[in-house]
């Protein structure tokens, strides 16, 4: 699923490309990720255009010139594809938006969904969602450590505790950070919060600089997206060498989760 990183590229990759083009028209064919009706999303967009692309958490945002927004959230297999008809990727296309003769296709979402909304409305949708990571700074995120008493890794990947953290890089910034992910928040020492503190803000900005890692392009010719993949420490490495150590890379189960740590790097 995508994450904070993956949905931050997506919107700096595609505000360079559809910020401001005028919208030609649309293609459903998977209405119930929507809630309209495909006729009156259609008419929503066909002639407006957007004038800016917003992340929060694993949401991305696009603010039409008449008021209105787009909410994305990719889920579970999740992607977007833009170019021509001759360059779209030959997979499942439930959402297209069409942009003359480019096109942003919206593949794989039989989880997702993209909704229309009033400001409003988003601000309502999302206000249980945490604090954004790299929104926060040292004093507020032990204010916000507080919160919990749970383990690290179920802690990190709950949207209401801190927004856009999932599977992947709570156990990257748990190894980065040389914290088992098993740990209670409660049994952290204040040099343990420290260094989970800056362990989040450097591998998240570092994910983010290198384009995250789902390798699928945004674009014919995207060298950025999905750089971040052969770059993971632990992340779907089960029994791979520990890049410290040298010890295999171990993978358990928590609350239901797949959870990767080096259990000699990990204290």
């Amino acid at each position: 699923m995508p994450e904070l990183p993956e949905m931050e590229t997506y919107r700096q990759q595609l505000s360079r490309l559809i910020q401001g083009v005028p919208i030609t028209g649309t293609d459903v064919t998977r209405p119930k990720s929507l809630n309209i009706a495909p006729d009156a999303f259609a008419n929503k967009l066909t002639g407006n255009r957007f004038v800016r692309l917003e992340r929060r958490a694993k949401h991305l945002l696009f603010h039409l010139a008449t008021g209105e927004v787009l909410v994305l959230h990719l889920m579970l297999g999740g992607w977007m594809f833009y170019g021509t008809e001759e360059e779209r990727p030959d997979r499942t296309v439930q959402f297209e938006i069409h942009f003359g003769d480019k096109k942003l296709y919206f593949i794989g979402l039989r989880l997702g969904y993209l909704h229309i909304h009033s400001l409003h409305e988003v601000d309502l949708l999302l206000r249980k969602l945490g604090p954004e990571p790299l929104g926060l700074n040292l004093l507020q995120f032990q204010n916000v450590l507080r919160k919990k008493k749970r383990n690290l890794k179920v802690s990190l990947v709950d949207q209401s505790f801190l927004s856009g953290i999932g599977n992947c890089y709570s156990d990257e910034i748990c190894f980065e950070a040389g914290i088992l992910p098993m740990r209670s928040m409660t049994s952290l020492s204040e040099t343990e919060k420290i260094q989970l503190f800056q362990s989040m803000q450097a591998l998240l900005r570092e994910a983010i600089q290198v384009g995250g890692y789902m390798e699928e392009p945004i674009f014919t010719g995207d060298q950025l997206t999905g750089q971040y993949n052969p770059r993971c420490r632990v992340y779907d490495r089960k029994d791979e060498p520990c890049l410290r150590c040298g010890l295999p890379i171990i993978q358990i189960e928590i609350s239901s989760r797949k959870c990767f740590y080096c259990a000699h790097c990990q204290k």
